[in-house]
């Protein structure tokens, strides 16, 4: 539904306010900007309340206007913001408000940081917000803006999971992993959740010794589930690695469970060039050079030919490092 038209010069309410029109560089500008008249006449009263620091109610109901012809106006957020909190405005009517505009403009980063500025004012967090961050990934899975606030929404009212208490995190990402096990999004968030207390500040920085053997085998135990559904599978594959190298646990780990998916005897059953990659990787460290070649080989000239160039050289590479 679109905005209300308001006649701010007819209003009582702004009669006392003069506004101040856009300056776009004379009487007769190069190239001014088509505005309607709504938005012209509406901005032209911001500009005058924002120039006497004026917070008021009004002003929310202007604001409200102005976002409502264009969200991504980044400077009247920033205003309405200042506004709520001089006023002590009711936080949880301003969600309810964003909600709303949320669910219209999926991929506006405005309101997102606009609801990170609104919910930092909260000592807890609201019940509704995470099924409602459930509701906008459901219309867009890899919303970066959502995904963001969600792993701010984690470091703020730490919602870190423990074995005591795991947290809505883990089900979550798994739900979505379920349903699309090629959701790199909700990958690289089950992996922040868990392992990604250690790049923040303290209180929440840990170590991985901190991470208990029954995690770490879980997680890796989870991630080989997955690949054996979609072996051709990336983001499986880089979670995999990643809680090996976050364990600080060679690659030679995954050897036997690599073979299952491309044996290089037999290049017409190979089900995933990520497996020839780690493969080619353990024979390297292994000093397994033909083995190791081949499986490049394989790469550059058959299951990831657009990348032959970088195959290629880490075959150059081995060659070298061997001679």
């Amino acid at each position: 539904m679109a905005p209300a038209k308001i006649d701010y010069e007819s209003s009582e309410k702004w009669d006392d306010v003069v506004p101040i029109p856009q300056n776009e560089g004379g009487p007769n500008p190069l190239a001014a900007i088509a505005y309607t008249d709504e938005y012209a006449q509406a901005t032209s009263y911001l500009r005058a309340v924002m120039a006497s620091n004026e917070m008021s109610e009004r002003v929310l109901e202007l604001t409200e206007h102005v976002i409502g012809m264009n969200p991504a106006h980044y400077t009247v957020w920033l205003y309405r913001a200042a506004t709520l909190k001089y006023l002590s405005a009711d936080v949880q009517a301003e969600l309810q408000w964003l909600n709303a505009i949320s669910l219209k403009h999926l991929k506006n980063y405005q309101i997102w940081h606009h609801r990170q500025v609104i919910m930092s004012q909260l000592s807890s967090l609201p019940t509704a917000e995470l099924p409602f961050l459930a509701r906008m990934l459901a219309k867009d899975a890899k919303n970066y803006h959502v995904w963001s606030y969600r792993q701010w929404l984690v470091r703020h009212f730490s919602l870190w999971p423990t074995i005591e208490q795991p947290g809505p995190e883990l089900e979550f990402t798994e739900s979505l992993i379920e349903n699309d096990v090629r959701n790199n999004s909700a990958w690289n968030h089950r992996f922040f959740v868990l392992f990604g207390r250690d790049h923040v500040d303290e209180p929440y920085r840990f170590e991985a010794k901190d991470i208990s053997d029954e995690i770490w085998d879980r997680e890796v135990v989870f991630a080989k589930a997955r690949i054996a559904k979609a072996p051709q599978n990336a983001s499986a594959w880089n979670y995999l690695g990643g809680v090996l190298r976050k364990r600080k646990v060679g690659l030679s780990s995954l050897k036997d469970f690599a073979l299952t998916f491309a044996d290089i005897e037999k290049a017409d059953e190979v089900r995933s060039s990520f497996a020839l990659d780690i493969l080619a990787d353990i024979w390297s460290d292994e000093r397994e050079v033909e083995k190791a070649k081949k499986a490049l080989d394989l790469l550059a000239e058959r299951f990831d030919p657009i990348r032959k160039n970088y195959w290629n050289w880490k075959a150059q590479s081995l060659e070298a490092a061997t001679a």
